[in-house]
């Protein structure tokens, strides 16, 4: 095992660590023994050197401490702008690379699906659940203008915690070229 420290992507989509920042979106603030409880299938020695190498490399920090049964329990708090893949190393990835990542990030999606189903009864429609897919024509322009949108109207969403009355809801997007999105280049200015 190398002790030289990890790229971003290596460190965040790894299953399990991505796995933990994920259940740590929205301003969470959990112990290690809150995520044994929702990542169940993961073993706890292994849960601590996640949590342990995230911590070290900044994506996570101690925002409280306490004494249990004479042991010290750490609560943990995401950094946001550390979990985040650095750019540059995303655009220095070759295709398979870049193909094992949204593997990880799909089959997390999934998994999170299956763990909602499981809950008992599913009703999409009472608990806000979709999935659908929109086709948009935009030029680079209007894609940047459209992240600036969507970043100003979930901006006030996003900075809110738990409160009464509030269920921690996931949003996922996922945005990408159609792979025929080459129809009407040459008709665009």
């Amino acid at each position: 095992m190398s002790d030289e420290p990890l790229g971003s992507v290596d460190l965040l989509l790894h299953p399990v660590r991505l796995r933990v920042v994920q259940a740590l979106l929205g301003g969470r603030r959990l112990t290690t023994a809150d995520l044994a409880a929702e990542l169940p299938e993961v073993r706890p020695a292994t849960l601590y050197r996640h949590v342990a190498t995230l911590l070290d490399a900044g994506v996570l920090e101690v925002v409280a401490e306490r004494r249990v049964r004479g042991a010290v329990e750490r609560t943990y708090s995401l950094v946001e702008p550390a979990a985040t893949a650095d750019p540059g190393e995303l655009a220095d990835l070759d295709a398979d690379a870049h193909r094992a990542m949204f593997t990880t990030f799909v089959a997390t999606l999934l998994a999170d699906f299956d763990r909602y189903l499981e809950q008992g009864r599913p009703d999409l429609v009472r608990d806000g659940v979709g999935y659908r897919q929109a086709a948009l024509w935009l030029s680079d322009t209007e894609l940047g203008e459209l992240g600036q949108r969507l970043a100003e109207a979930l901006g006030p969403y996003a900075v809110q915690g738990p409160g009464s009355g509030r269920t921690r809801r996931l949003l996922t997007t996922i945005l990408m070229p159609s792979p025929s999105s080459s129809e009407g280049l040459a008709d665009t200015p």
